[in-house]
């Protein structure tokens, strides 16, 4: 793929401007930012349509379900369903099927456009989004175990699969240039240490394997036959150097999007040096901006599998929680969008907080950012031409799941919950809400006054980058009741709002959590920041959507379509009481100091041992 002169440097050598996102909305001190259009193959007029509805598909595979999303010309959810997939747990191993996920995926459009009253005929693009899990083929694209069991099915390592940490350290104490794109260590859940530690297990299986890709990569190849790879997932999860592209195009006046940002020395320094044979075909030999065409579209098996028609465009992917940022990220009021059209800085003031079952903390920016603990910068990871700056919390909402589930108030509380066809944790809510009442507490928050978590029970992404670390919970007592319960979710929900804090100072929010009224106030409270929540609740597949928009030509550009079809929605506003702030002060003092105290203990116990 390649661009010509003019269309390199009107596009690719990005004008020098500032944005900034995210998911639960709010006036941040700029990060990172940049006002980037697509590639001339990317920016053509819309095609005609006749008069059939435009409607854009947006598909997202996360960790528990296959979901499909279509969305009409405003943005506006029409119809969606989801199928759930496999996951096999064995300790530090977690695994899926690339073959399960695919039935899902089509399962789960076939539902949704009979539920919409969708025809083919009326799907003008479509984009995939997905968990950043590791997928491993052979040469005829079948399955290649990952899994010490040998079961053939299990071809992926789950994104948050931690049997690579040795594999991680021994990566980072090489000290590579690559790293300080990455925060400076790469994490155990990202690709390099996976691939290490397949190479050394599992010798077999390496050697049969003649594609490994991120999930959503191998989606998009499934679909088009087109294994040219996104710049966010070889960016932000295989050390990937996208700003190659930026450099070479400088000296070239042409942008070649054949991959040029692999670094050959760091791989072959961590004895990964055969990935490179065949000019990187095993990794990716081609890259491309997110929303880029892939082939020629759909290919005719992948078309009747979904119900769809061969040839239907699709965009090049996204990760999960970068689609959520991207359905977000442009969530503003119709003013204050109309008063930012000619202001590129102004996605530059924001920050998407995308919140599911871990949580990512996303910003752009113009110009690269360093900070250590915290990923990055990635260049057009997320926004092309921009530079990407994440944070993240390796478990929330699956660590809420884990204090809920595993508390022997659970099942009363769930017969309850689905007795009155609500949710677990609004029942919790209620009775958090009853509680204050009869304590006559001055606020919700001051409940959990003798009760403080630490939220790293899979380890700390940002900013710390220890996998090591471990959750703490200080306060407990032999109460096993509901009201124990609701005091335990709260302090949790605390905890996770203290780490946001930790990594960051002002955001935007978006994903499952975000539906969830006292978690979004907490974070509100705690960051001390108003968040706006987008006005569609599914901004995962929405940013998937926007891929297929992009993908059908429908906008000239991946900026242009998020302002096109995102909307803000609720806003929350911190709260403005003294007493409150001081409050979270005292409680966030103790939060960095239990981490301390672990460290402590660490360093004991390991005397000790010696």
């Amino acid at each position: 793929m390649r661009v010509e002169e003019e269309e390199a440097k009107a596009k690719a050598m990005v004008p020098a401007r500032r944005t900034r996102y995210s998911s639960l909305a709010s006036e941040a001190t700029p990060l990172l930012s940049r006002s980037a259009s697509l590639p001339a193959e990317m920016s053509s007029s819309s095609h005609a349509t006749g008069g059939r509805r435009t409607v854009f598909l947006g598909v997202d595979v996360g960790t528990g379900s296959a979901r499909a999303g279509l969305f009409d010309e405003k943005g506006r959810l029409i119809g969606s369903a989801s199928s759930p997939i496999q996951i096999w747990k064995e300790k530090d191993c977690i695994e899926q099927s690339s073959t399960d996920i695919w039935h899902a995926v089509c399962s789960a459009v076939r539902a949704a456009c009979s539920l919409a009253n969708v025809g083919p005929q009326e799907v003008t693009g479509l984009g995939f989004a997905a968990t950043c899990s590791l997928v491993a083929v052979d040469s005829d694209g079948s399955p290649v175990s990952v899994s010490l069991s040998g079961d053939a099915r299990r071809n992926i390592i789950v994104w948050m699969d931690h049997r690579a940490v040795s594999q991680a350290e021994r990566i980072n104490a090489c000290k590579s240039t690559v790293l300080q794109y990455c925060g400076g260590s790469l994490s155990p859940e990202m690709q390099a240490p996976k691939l290490l530690w397949v190479k050394e297990n599992l010798q077999e299986s390496w050697s049969l394997v003649c594609r490994w890709m991120d999930l959503s990569d191998w989606l998009s190849f499934r679909a088009t036959g087109d294994d040219t790879r996104s710049l966010c997932t070889t960016v932000c999860k295989w050390t990937y150097l996208g700003h190659a592209h930026l450099e070479l195009a400088k000296e070239k006046d042409t942008l070649s999007m054949e991959a040029c940002g692999w670094d050959d020395d760091f791989w072959e320094e961590i004895g990964l040096g055969d990935l490179l044979d065949g000019n990187h075909g095993k990794i990716g030999r081609s890259v491309a901006f997110p929303g880029y065409p892939l082939g020629s579209g759909l290919t005719p098996t992948a078309a009747k599998e979904l119900g769809l028609l061969a040839g239907t465009p699709v965009g090049t992917a996204l990760i999960d929680a970068h689609a959520g940022g991207v359905g977000t990220m442009e969530s503003v009021s119709e003013i204050e969008s109309k008063h930012q059209v000619a202001d590129e800085e102004a996605i530059c003031h924001r920050m998407v907080l995308v919140c599911g079952t871990s949580t990512c903390h996303m910003a752009v920016s113009c110009n690269k950012l360093f900070i250590p603990g915290v990923w990055g910068p990635f260049w057009s990871a997320m926004m092309p031409g921009y530079w990407l700056t994440e944070g993240g919390q390796s478990a929330t909402g699956a660590l809420l799941d884990h204090i809920v589930g595993n508390h022997p108030a659970a099942p009363l509380i769930a017969n309850r919950a689905a007795s009155q066809s609500v949710s677990i944790y609004e029942i919790l809510n209620k009775i958090l809400e009853s509680m204050m009442q009869e304590r006559k507490a001055p606020f919700l928050s001051a409940l959990t006054e003798d009760m403080h978590v630490l939220p790293d029970f899979h380890g700390n992404r940002s900013p710390i980058a220890d996998p090591k670390s471990k959750g703490m919970v200080c306060g407990l007592t032999l109460d096993t009741s509901e009201k124990q319960l609701a005091l335990l979710y709260l302090a949790t929900i605390q905890g996770i709002a203290y780490g946001t804090r930790h990594i960051i100072d002002t955001l935007l929010a978006c994903g499952g959590l975000s539906k969830n009224p006292l978690y979004v106030q907490e974070h509100a409270d705690i960051v001390g920041c108003q968040i706006v929540l987008p006005r569609e609740s599914e901004t995962v597949l929405l940013g998937a959507a926007i891929l297929g928009a992009v993908a059908a030509k429908k906008y000239t550009g991946l900026h242009e379509a998020m302002r096109a079809l995102s909307a803000a929605g609720q806003v929350i506003h911190a709260s403005k009481e003294e007493k409150l702030k001081k409050y979270h002060e005292a409680k966030y003092r103790i939060f960095k100091s239990l981490y301390e105290q672990q460290l402590l203990q660490r360093s004991i116990m390991m005397q000790a041992l010696q």
